[in-house]
């Protein structure tokens, strides 16, 4: 059996709970890109370590998803992981008490070194436009059921 989500084996998604994942942001970016040309894989799901660092991106392309390419992008930050866990399409990245949007996939380009971590928000702003310092909390939380 190869990977059931490429082979569309799930009907609903199998995360029933899980815990949030926090971090803090040791980067924050500027810059937005119209032809970024970002393949999000198939998975739904990463999971990420205590201490690793990964990049938050965000697309305002409503079509995106996993198995999809992604354009129109703009540079929020990147983050450092305090308590691990697994980021899940879906889950809502919030940066203090800012929604900044939701993970729609994941960018592996940058592998080993750091996941791009890719998120869908109507208005894409990059993290110098949307006020984003560093230290500040970023809090990845699923929404379950």
């Amino acid at each position: 059996m190869g990977d059931p989500y490429s082979e569309k084996l799930f009907r609903t998604s199998p995360y029933a709970r899980k815990r949030d994942v926090e971090g803090k942001l040791v980067v924050v970016l500027q810059g937005k890109l119209e032809n970024r040309g970002l393949h999000l894989i198939t998975p739904i799901s990463r999971a990420v370590l205590q201490n690793e660092i990964h990049e938050l991106i965000v697309t305002d392309e409503e079509e995106a998803g996993p198995g999809k390419e992604v354009q129109r992008i703009a540079y929020l930050g990147f983050v450092e992981i305090k308590s691990g866990g697994v980021l899940v399409k879906g889950d809502e990245v919030v940066c203090n008490d800012t929604l900044l949007g939701r993970i729609i996939g994941f960018d592996e380009t940058h592998l080993p070194n750091h996941l791009n971590v890719v998120l869908y928000a109507p208005h894409r702003r990059d993290g110098v436009e949307l006020g984003l310092q560093l230290e500040a909390t970023i809090k990845i939380r699923g929404k379950m059921g």
